[in-house]
């Protein structure tokens, strides 16, 4: 089966309602291709590895978390921009990206999709836009909270934790580069606190509020949403579908 490329677009828009966000760039179709869609791609980030990889899987469009343009770049096309945008033009792929609206959404998006690989179901939402997700946990200290995150995503954490013991009894996380959050986690009453990256503030709230704060990694946090969503939409279509994960360390 096929699908038209705007009868695509209004089924993704209407599952993540991208109206209702404040985002950094443009959410729904980023680049337009071919007309008639049968087979879709999803991956994490719209790099040309994976626009390489759907190339030669015969993709139709690319479904992405990050997508090609963001607020205040240099408006130019050339360099990484032009090869990534020629390899799409010249195979007539469609490129649809939603940042912030895949991170939200309570079923299928990065912030759900990582709470059930670790185990919870959010029972409260905090910061900004009410991204960040809170539940309920049960672990002796800080060190059993980072390998259990490490088991689940099958890499290294970077672990922050005050010291002493301390159980932790709810956990906060939020995907990506999220340790801006790390002061409304700490509000909402999280022991703990999980997101992607870490910078260098963190450490010190961490040692003095006794929050412990986990860096799971960017690309490990947030490499369930896009397939997630790609994947109910396409079986709603009758449309392939198939995931590509680029391994990125960060």
């Amino acid at each position: 089966m096929s699908i038209e490329r705007h009868d695509l677009l209004a089924h993704f828009d209407a599952l993540l309602q991208p109206e209702r966000f404040k985002d950094y760039g443009p959410n729904g179709l980023q680049v337009e291709g071919k007309r008639e869609i049968t087979r879709i791609v999803s991956g994490v980030t719209a790099s040309r590895a994976l626009i390489d990889a759907a190339i030669e899987a015969q993709a139709d469009a690319i479904f992405v978390h990050h997508g090609l343009f963001w607020r205040g770049m240099d408006g130019r096309v050339t360099g990484w921009l032009k090869q990534r945008l020629q390899r799409l033009l010249a195979h007539d792929i469609n490129l649809f990206a939603y940042h912030l609206p895949l991170d939200a959404h309570a079923e299928l998006g990065n912030n759900a999709q990582l709470g059930r690989v670790l185990g919870w179901q959010a029972d409260q939402r905090f910061g900004e836009q009410e991204l960040g997700c809170c539940a309920p946990a049960a672990f002796a200290g800080a060190p059993d909270l980072a390998a259990h995150v490490q088991a689940a995503l099958g890499r290294r954490v970077t672990l922050v934790a005050p010291e002493g013991a301390h159980a932790i009894r709810r956990v906060a996380w939020c995907t990506g580069s999220a340790q801006g959050y790390f002061e409304s986690a700490i509000a909402a009453g999280a022991d703990a606190f999980i997101t992607g990256e870490i910078s260098e503030p963190q450490t010190h709230l961490a040692r003095e509020t006794g929050v412990a704060f986990i860096a799971a990694g960017h690309h490990a946090t947030e490499r369930y949403g896009a397939p997630a969503v790609a994947a109910q939409v396409a079986q709603q279509l009758g449309l392939e579908h198939r995931f590509i994960d680029i391994d990125n360390p960060a």
